[in-house]
């Protein structure tokens, strides 16, 4: 396989959006099929790959999660192997975690891990989630591929590469879309009082929904009610019939989500009332908790305080959303944020992270499944 950083170079130049990569997993199965294949068994799902390497002697199966797809934005890196995909981009580093991977299963397939070890390349991670449906699909048709302990990480620009950032418990919250459309009663813009003004209603709609986080959410706990577009109207003399919010909805544990589209689904009949309109609400997908299993994220803590040139770090928990999480609720493990050096954060369209990252958390990696 060419160096990790050209490798890395190339699956940034092929962005694809959830359950659409199929250049990428070609790309991935064609690196794979480059491996020595004595202990290899590849299973595709989906658009998604299963990689599974046979240890020595193995008494357990430890499994590494790779997420693959890209976001919808526009790149704005300049830099010369830039997305050839318009309007797609590896915002959120999978094109690195990607890269980590292949890098692990080629280490593997050279030197036989004691332990069996499967990779799962997972799609669709930033929507509309692959990993509750790759995993559903695990436990009713292939069981056999299910790891007993399962490890991810997530590159965090803000940290220097060599950082390991983990920590026992909640590491990322449970996360949820929102989406809101209203409909009311168009008409000329001379005559309002015959009409029912979805432009006026979703304004007020979404004032009303900024209060569920400061007037009904315990202030010991955390909790997120972001709107973040709003569209209504046609042209400016015509009162808008139709409005939609999109928004996220963030907390801490699943009870708080629960309350909090309890408060949503309120506001929103009491808006329907004040300005006799009808509005249905969609919550898209929605994440689970990445709640590290506190043995798992010890380990990995312990294991970098050891290891040359890491910096283990014992991170507060954020708001982020994983769906990793997923996995956690079923299989013992750990995620952690690896450095990624860059100036510009994650989902920005000009993240660019330090590819020095990339042999540091391969070899890292590596090591620490041999441990296990």
């Amino acid at each position: 396989m060419e160096s990790l950083i050209q490798v890395r170079r190339e699956l940034h130049e092929i962005p694809e959006l959830g359950f659409q990569e199929f250049k990428t997993q070609q790309y991935l199965l064609n690196k794979i099929s480059g491996f020595p294949q004595r202990f290899l068994t590849v299973t595709t799902w989906k658009t998604g790959i299963v990689v599974k390497i046979e240890g020595s002697d193995p008494s357990k199966t430890i499994g590494w999660r790779a997420d693959i797809d890209g976001l919808p934005i526009a790149e704005e890196t300049g830099v010369p192997f830039s997305s050839t995909h318009g309007g797609n981009m590896h915002a959120c580093g999978h094109d690195c975690h990607m890269t980590v991977a292949l890098g692990l299963i080629q280490a593997f397939t050279a030197n036989q891990p004691k332990q069996n070890v499967i990779v799962y390349f997972q799609p669709a991670e930033e929507g509309p989630g692959g990993a509750e449906p790759m995993l559903n699909w695990l436990k009713s048709e292939r069981p056999d591929l299910l790891a007993n302990e399962i490890y991810a990480l997530h590159i965090a620009p803000e940290y220097p590469v060599g950082t390991v950032a983990t920590r026992a418990g909640l590491l990322f919250a449970n996360t949820s879309e929102l989406f809101i459309d209203l409909k009311g009663l168009g008409g000329h813009a001379a005559y309002p009082h015959k009409t029912r003004d979805m432009t006026v209603a979703s304004s007020n709609l979404v004032l009303q929904l900024q209060t569920i986080v400061s007037r009904n959410v315990n202030p010991m706990e955390s909790a997120v009610v972001t709107i973040g577009k709003l569209t209504s109207g046609t042209v400016q003399n015509i009162i808008a019939e139709n409005a939609r919010l999109e928004g996220t909805i963030r907390t801490l544990n699943a009870e708080s989500m629960a309350h909090v589209k309890r408060r949503i689904e309120a506001i929103c009949a009491g808006i329907e009332a004040s300005f006799e309109c009808e509005i249905s609400i969609d919550y898209g997908s929605m994440y689970y908790e990445v709640n590290n299993h506190p043995e798992s994220a010890k380990k990995l803590l312990d294991f970098a305080k050891e290891f040359e040139g890491a910096n283990a770090y014992e991170c507060p928990a954020a708001m982020t959303g994983e769906d990793f999480g997923y996995f956690l609720k079923e299989i013992p493990g750990a995620m952690f944020w690896a450095g990624a050096n860059c100036d510009y954060g994650l989902h920005h369209s000009k993240l660019n992270p330090d590819e020095e990252l990339l042999t540091f958390n391969k070899n890292f990696v590596e090591q620490f499944i041999r441990t296990l």
